[in-house]
C-alpha cells in the first residue's frame, strides 16, 4: 500500500482530471477502502483544498475553490510549462511589476526536481529578450481589483483619469479585460452614458463594488471594441513597416488592436501603427523580434538603427567585461 503522503497526491491529482469522482471510483483508483477515500478528503480539506460533495448514492467528489493556498500538484511538463510563463511574465511585463512574477519563479525553482530546472536551464540559455516598452504600468493588486470587478457582476465605481489629465468618478458595469500586448483595456458599460466603453487600465486609480448585481444584456466583442477605440486615436505619428510575413501571421506580431494591416504579396503584409514618438514606436518595433522595413518616415527609421546600434553596443560591452576586459 502506498503511503498516505503518497496517496493523498494521487487522490488530488484525480479529482483535477474530470469535474466529478464517486466514492467508490476514487477506491478503486487509490487501492484503498472507501472509508479511506473519506478521511483522505477530510484531510486534504484540512490542507485548503476545497473539495466538494453531493450526497447520496449518484453523489460525489469535485475540486472546487479552497480557503487558502493549498499545495500544488504538477507533472513534470505542467511545472516546466508553469515556470516558462512565470519567467515570460517577469520579463514582459505583463502584470505591471514583475516583483511577483520573480518571487513566484524563484519558490518554484528551489522545488524543481533536477531533470526538469536542467530543461528549463536549457531553455533559458536561448531565449533572448529586446527591452520592454517603457510606459505607465499597471500594479498587479489593481489588475486582480479589475478582474475580480468583472466575475462578480456588479456595479462598479471606478476613480479614473482620463488622456487629457482629468479626474472624474464613473459607475460603470464591468464586463472584460483586454491585453493588446502594450497594456490592459477595461471594458465596461458607461452607466450615465449608456454606452459601452474601454478605459485604459493604468489610468484606473481605484476600484470600489456598489454591491448592485446587474445584468449585462447584449455585450460587444471586448477585443473589437478596444480595437475601434484605438483605432479612433489620433496619434501623432504614424509609421509604415514591411514584414516578411503573410496577413496571418502579422497579425498574430502585431495585433488588429496595434495596427492596420495590407497584404504586400502572399509573402508580405504592410502595417501601419500610430505612436507619440519615433523613438516609441521604434522601441515597439525592437520588441517584435522579427526582421522588417521601415517605409515611412525616416525618424522611425533613423531611431530604429539608433536603438539597435545602441544595444550591440550594450552586449559587446558585456562580452567583453566577461573576458575581463575593460570596456572602451
Amino acid at each position: 500500500m502506498i503511503s498516505t503522503s503518497a496517496r493523498l497526491l494521487r487522490l488530488v491529482s484525480l479529482l483535477s482530471t474530470r469535474p466529478t469522482w464517486t466514492c467508490r471510483e476514487l477506491a478503486e483508483r487509490t487501492a484503498v477502502t472507501e472509508r479511506t477515500v473519506r478521511r483522505d478528503v477530510a484531510r486534504l480539506r484540512e490542507l485548503g483544498y476545497g473539495i466538494e460533495s453531493d450526497p447520496g448514492p449518484w453523489g460525489g467528489y469535485r475540486l472546487g475553490g479552497g480557503t487558502r493556498v493549498p499545495p500544488l500538484v504538477l507533472d513534470d511538463e505542467e511545472a516546466l510549462a508553469v515556470a516558462v510563463a512565470l519567467r515570460e511574465a517577469a520579463l514582459s511585463g505583463i502584470l505591471g511589476s514583475d516583483q511577483a512574477a520573480v518571487s513566484a519563479l524563484l519558490k518554484l525553482r528551489q522545488v524543481l526536481p533536477a531533470r526538469i530546472a536542467d530543461r528549463l536551464g536549457k531553455m533559458d540559455a536561448t531565449f533572448v529578450h529586446t527591452p520592454r516598452p517603457e510606459g505607465p504600468q499597471i500594479s498587479p493588486d489593481l489588475l486582480l481589483e479589475l478582474a475580480a470587478a468583472c466575475r462578480r457582476g456588479e456595479r462598479t465605481r471606478l476613480s479614473y483619469r482620463d488622456h487629457a489629465g482629468k479626474d472624474s468618478v464613473r459607475d460603470v458595469d464591468p464586463y472584460r479585460l483586454v491585453h493588446t500586448g502594450l497594456r490592459w483595456y477595461f471594458v465596461a458599460r458607461d452607466v450615465a452614458r449608456d454606452q459601452w466603453r474601454t478605459f485604459r487600465a493604468d489610468r484606473v486609480a481605484q476600484v470600489r463594488s456598489t454591491g448592485q448585481p446587474v445584468e449585462l444584456i447584449d455585450p460587444p466583442d471586448p477585443a473589437l471594441l478596444v480595437s475601434h477605440g484605438i483605432a479612433s486615436v489620433v496619434y501623432p505619428l504614424y509609421g509604415r513597416v514591411r514584414l516578411p510575413h503573410p496577413m496571418d501571421q502579422a497579425l498574430r506580431l502585431v495585433p488588429p488592436t496595434i495596427g492596420t494591416h495590407h497584404p504586400d504579396g502572399p509573402d508580405a503584409t504592410i502595417v501601419e501603427i500610430g505612436a507619440n514618438d519615433s523613438d516609441q514606436l521604434a522601441r515597439y518595433l525592437l520588441g517584435l523580434g522579427t526582421p522588417l522595413r521601415v517605409l515611412s518616415p525616416n525618424d522611425v527609421r533613423e531611431a530604429l538603427l539608433r536603438r539597435t546600434r545602441e544595444l550591440f553596443e550594450d552586449n559587446e560591452g558585456d562580452e567583453d567585461n566577461e573576458d575581463g576586459q575593460s570596456s572602451p
